[in-house]
Parts: C-alpha cells; sequence; structure tokens
C-alpha cells in the first residue's frame, strides 16, 4: 500500500477531516512544484518508517505528495489532471457550458471540451490496479472517445430544443435553460465516470488487510469504488448547475436587477464559480479515499482474508 493511502487511513477517517485536508492539497501554488520536488517529497514522507505522519518530514511534503502523485501507483500525474488543478481548467469550461448560447455549435463546443476534460481527469485518476495489458487499453480507449461524444450531444440538448424548434415561450426556455440543465449535469458527470471507470468494475480492483498488505483483486470492490466516485460527481456539477439557477430566481424579484437586468448574467457567472470551488473539496470528501467493503459483500475466496470483517481499497478521484 502507498504510503499517501496509510495516510488517508489515519487521517481521512471523517467527513470533516477530509475536507481539511483537500482545501490544503487543493492550494493551486503546488502546480509550481517541479517532479524532481515532488518526487523528494514523495521520497522523504515514504523513509520515515512508514509513518503515516512524522514531524520531520513536513506537514509541506505530506500536502505536495498528496496533490501530486498517484495514491495507487506512486507514479506523479499530470500537471493539467492534478486535484489542484480541476477548479483552474474546468472552472471555465463549466461556466462556459452553462451560457445560454446563440446557436449550437459553441454549445457542442464547450460540451466537447469539459467533458473531454472531464474524461481525461477520470481516468488519470482512476484506480490503476486493473489494468491489464494493451487489449483492455484499447477497448477502454474507445469506450472513452464514445462516452465523450455521446455527453457531448446530451450535452447540448437544451441549446439543439430550442434552437431547432424555434421555442420562444418564456415557460419553456425557463425549463430548458434552468430546470433541464440540473439533472442532465448531474447524469452526466455519473455517465462519465461509469464509462471512463469501466475496468475497475469489470477487472476488479487491489483490496488490502487491515496492515496494508495486498490480498486480490475484488470486482465488488472496483464497482463500489467506481459508483461512489460517480456519486460525488454528479453532486459536484448537479449542484453547481442548480444554485445559481436558485440564485437568479430568488434575486429576480430584486429591484436593483429589475432596474438592471444586465447584471443577471454576471451574477449567474461569479456565484456558478464559487458554487463549483466550494464543492469541489465537499464532493472529494464525501467518500474516504481508501475505502472500506464488508466480508459480506466481497468474493467468496476474499472472504477469509477479511479477518476483521472488511477490507480496504483505494477508491480514486
Amino acid at each position: 500500500m502507498d504510503i499517501n493511502l496509510l495516510y488517508w487511513k489515519n487521517e481521512g477517517k471523517t467527513f470533516l477531516s477530509r475536507l481539511r485536508l483537500w482545501f490544503n492539497i487543493l492550494d493551486p501554488s503546488s502546480l509550481l512544484c517541479s517532479d524532481a520536488e515532488i518526487q523528494n517529497a514523495h521520497s522523504l514522507i515514504g523513509s520515515v518508517e512508514r509513518m503515516v505522519h512524522d514531524e520531520k518530514a513536513g506537514d509541506a511534503a505530506w500536502i505536495l505528495s498528496l496533490s501530486s502523485v498517484h495514491a495507487g501507483t506512486g507514479a506523479i500525474l499530470p500537471a493539467v489532471f492534478r486535484p489542484q488543478a480541476f477548479l483552474p481548467i474546468s472552472g471555465p469550461l463549466v461556466v462556459a457550458s452553462f451560457l445560454p448560447h446563440s446557436g449550437v455549435k459553441p454549445a457542442l463546443f464547450w460540451q466537447f471540451l469539459l467533458q473531454s476534460y472531464s474524461a481525461g481527469f477520470n481516468h488519470a485518476n482512476r484506480n490503476a490496479s486493473s489494468d491489464k495489458g494493451i487489449k483492455t487499453s484499447l477497448k477502454q480507449g474507445l469506450l472513452i472517445v464514445g462516452s465523450v461524444a455521446y455527453a457531448t450531444c446530451a450535452g447540448a440538448i437544451p441549446q439543439i430544443v430550442i434552437q431547432r424548434l424555434s421555442m420562444s415561450s418564456p415557460a419553456v426556455q425557463m425549463f430548458f435553460r434552468s430546470v433541464l440543465p440540473i439533472p442532465l449535469s448531474a447524469s452526466l458527470a455519473y455517465f462519465n465516470v461509469i464509462i471512463v471507470r469501466s475496468e475497475e468494475s469489470e477487472n476488479g480492483i487491489q483490496v488490502f488487510d487491515s496492515n496494508g498488505n495486498s490480498v486480490g483483486i475484488s470486482q465488488a470492490a472496483g464497482a463500489k469504488a467506481v459508483r461512489e466516485t460517480a456519486l460525488s460527481r454528479a453532486a459536484l456539477l448537479g449542484t453547481t448547475a442548480a444554485v445559481p439557477n436558485l440564485l437568479i430566481f430568488l434575486l429576480q424579484k430584486a429591484r436593483f436587477l429589475q432596474r438592471s437586468p444586465l447584471l443577471v448574467a454576471p451574477i449567474r457567472h461569479i456565484s456558478t464559480a464559487i458554487v463549483l470551488g466550494l464543492m469541489i473539496p465537499v464532493s472529494f470528501s464525501l467518500y474516504p479515499q481508501l475505502g472500506t467493503i464488508k466480508k459480506e459483500k466481497l468474493e467468496k475466496e476474499l472472504e477469509t482474508a477479511a479477518v476483521s470483517g472488511e477490507l480496504f481499497y483505494h477508491r480514486g478521484l
């Protein structure tokens, strides 16, 4: 078990402890650190007798390792797919995808960028213990391309319907621009994770005993890890779509907006970015990075290894 997972096992037991950690991990200034600095930090904390926390290592080394090194493989993550890069990159894409576009092409363009980045982030932060060679990678690559294409078209449905059917009714336009994007965004975020990380459900992922020793591969744990991550991502995008629309709905009755209707757009964009920024650490904290699965939910051949009644697995992000 990687040293990062041992840290999560001890320091990420509750939602609030995970939330505190994620607020530190998501500091974008760590993106400026070189690969050599990241490797040194990871080696430093790993050399302290594999302790989960040690003053000699320093909090900065822990945060840098947790934010930049894959907790399952120990490899350095690509800079654009590190957790701290998620908001700076996805923020503009999310705001742009929620815009009331004048045509279908801009809607498809921004949806394509958003879905492509989401797929890349989900794949880079998956549990890689399920990888089984070139044939599986080729199959997964085709699934990722297909999921991005499907989600791009599905995400632009509100704009396509309004544009193609020439709907001018204010009530209908409000439904397609403000109401439908909420469940649609949540569903597509869920779908993206499920498809991109389908290998984990099909092939299984590595599970560990309470001492951190690998005891085998479990499909049940893989399915649970993917489902938890998909639900957390659905909560992230669904809430980001819902709160700004609800805020605008409530503020439309205010006098200052009635006098200055042009303020609606900037308020919507700013509130979307703020909600996304707040929801990222919350959604990342909903489930522990080192998840547990009960003995009765494991495959029969792994039940004997669950001496404590449960086994551990790396959930991914």
